[in-house]
């Protein structure tokens, strides 16, 4: 068995680079760790934290195919953050206009949890903590 002792982090690559580096850091708040423009790949490398933990890489390519999100595909299913009060959360996404799911209920545990994508149509998950 591999020695694992947490997850290092997530690689997005998105289509719009300026556009996700805005979403990922003003919307979601991830502060920028390190962003290195790859020149002979064309391309952007923005290393994001939350609160001081190392979580995404976010890259930009060239001509990427989109992604299936709906109906849900095969590979990585969302990105899920946990929140302490989701009808806070879901209030400053109204503020910026962007669009989400209403609240739902885990059934397992009971906890409030709901959905909005980011710019290319990645699901992201809120999770009342």
């Amino acid at each position: 068995m591999l020695d694992l002792q947490n997850i290092h982090h997530i690689a997005i690559i998105c289509s719009d680079y300026e556009k996700s580096k805005k979403f990922y850091t003003e919307v979601l708040g991830l502060q920028i760790v390190r962003e290195v423009y790859r020149e002979i790949r064309e391309s952007y490398k923005l290393d994001l934290a939350l609160n001081g933990q190392y979580v995404i890489e976010l890259f930009s390519f060239k001509n990427v195919p989109p992604r299936l999100s709906f109906p849900e595909a095969c590979g990585l299913r969302h990105l899920a953050f946990s929140v302490t009060h989701l009808q806070d959360a879901l209030k400053q996404l109204d503020q910026l206009q962007i669009a989400h799911e209403g609240i739902r209920i885990d059934p397992h545990t009971d906890k409030k949890f709901t959905f909005f994508s980011d710019p290319d149509g990645l699901p992201i998950e809120l999770y009342e903590i």
